[in-house]
C-alpha cells in the first residue's frame, strides 16, 4: 500500500486529488497540507512513501519543503504537481530532491502512474517539459564550454587578434595554425558564442571581458 500525503494551498485541488487517492486500492491518504511550514513534522510522523507537492505556497514554498524533506530518514519520494513549465523550476525541483514533475493539467491516470513509479523509485516528467528540459540543458551545456573558453589561451589569442584587425593568415602564423585551421576555429566560435559574424565575435569577447 502506498502511503500518499499532499501539500497544497489550494482547497479544490486537494479535494481532487483526496478523491482519486482514496478510490485507488493500493494507496491510502495519510495527510494533507495547505502550508510548507507544516510539512515536515507532519510527514516526519506519518512516514509517507509519496509527498505529492506544489512549488508556490505560502509560509515555506515547495522548493525548501524538498530540500527538507531529503534530510529525513526514511526521505519520502517527492512529486511536484504544478502549475508553472518554466525549466527554471524545473530544474530547481529536481536539484531540490524532487522525483517527479508533473503540470497540473495532467491527466488524473498520469497522476497516479506518476505516484506509483516514484514509489518505486522511478523518475518521472511531464511528457510536456521534456523539449523544454533538453533545449535548456543544451543552453547549460554551451554556456560550460563558453565559460571552459575564457581558460582557452590558444582562443583568447586568437580573439585577442582578430581585435587587432589581424588577417587569418596572420593569426594562423601566430598560433602556428593553417589558415583553414584558423577559419575553422573562427566559425566554430561564432557558433559557440551564438553570434553572426566576426565583428559581433569579438563584441562579445570584450563584453565578457576576455579581451
Amino acid at each position: 500500500m502506498i502511503r500518499v500525503f499532499i501539500v497544497d494551498d489550494h482547497p479544490i485541488v486537494r479535494e481532487g486529488l483526496r478523491s482519486l487517492i482514496q478510490h485507488q486500492p493500493d494507496m491510502t491518504l495519510v495527510g494533507e497540507a495547505d502550508d510548507g511550514t507544516k510539512v515536515i513534522s507532519s510527514i516526519t510522523t506519518l512516514k509517507p512513501d509519496v509527498v505529492v507537492i506544489d512549488l508556490r505556497m505560502p509560509g515555506l514554498d515547495g522548493l525548501g519543503v524538498l530540500r527538507q524533506a531529503q534530510a529525513l530518514t526514511p526521505a519520502p519520494s517527492c512529486l511536484v504537481l504544478s502549475s508553472y513549465n518554466e525549466p527554471d523550476y524545473v530544474i530547481a525541483a529536481i536539484e531540490a530532491g524532487a522525483r517527479g514533475f508533473l503540470l497540473k493539467q495532467s491527466a488524473y491516470t498520469a497522476i497516479l502512474d506518476a505516484i506509483r513509479a516514484i514509489a518505486n523509485g522511478e523518475y518521472v516528467i511531464s511528457p510536456n517539459l521534456v523539449g523544454v528540459l533538453f533545449t535548456n540543458v543544451a543552453e547549460l551545456q554551451r554556456e560550460r564550454l563558453r565559460q571552459a573558453l575564457a581558460d582557452d589561451e590558444s582562443a583568447l589569442r586568437l580573439l585577442k587578434a582578430l581585435a587587432d584587425g589581424a588577417t587569418t593568415l596572420e593569426i594562423g602564423a601566430m598560433l602556428h595554425m593553417s589558415e583553414v585551421t584558423v577559419k575553422r576555429r573562427i566559425q566554430d566560435l561564432i557558433k559557440l558564442l551564438g553570434v553572426r559574424n566576426r565583428t559581433q565575435l569579438v563584441a562579445e569577447a570584450v563584453r565578457r571581458g576576455w579581451i
